[in-house]
């Protein structure tokens, strides 16, 4: 059952996460253009979607899922996208010469809601 649940948040995950970056690339363009590379290191890339979703599955899914409602899920999922996010972009903003404070509250933002509508999306499906 955890492999499906799995697939399920991998896949909402995943599709939410490819409009986003679609939508938002010039926003990224215009605040670290300089430092993003020409194409993404896929590896790494994967490595993150296979850690962060079996997080939200164990972290936010699970109890949720374990007596909880869908009001669970969203807040549990939306407090480990805050706490995962805001990781990244503070610890870039502390250790990178540039790191804006938009693009941190933008990002913070977006992995909350991100992370809040996959957990919601595997809750839906499993409750």
């Amino acid at each position: 059952m955890v492999v499906l649940q799995f697939l399920v948040v991998a896949a909402a995950f995943a599709v939410i996460d490819a409009v986003w970056l679609k939508l938002m690339n010039p926003f990224y363009r215009s605040h670290i253009g300089e430092l993003l590379a020409d194409r993404p290191h896929l590896g790494y890339a994967v490595a993150f979607y296979l850690i962060y979703i079996a997080g939200i599955v164990f972290f936010a899914l699970q109890p949720a899922l374990d007596g909880g409602t869908w009001l669970t899920a969203v807040g549990r999922g939306a407090a480990l996208g805050a706490f995962a996010y805001a990781t990244y972009d503070l610890t870039n903003a502390a250790t990178l010469k540039t790191w804006p404070l938009q693009l941190i509250v933008v990002d913070m933002a977006w992995g909350a809601l991100l992370t809040a509508l996959a957990t919601l999306a595997g809750w839906l499906v499993f409750h």
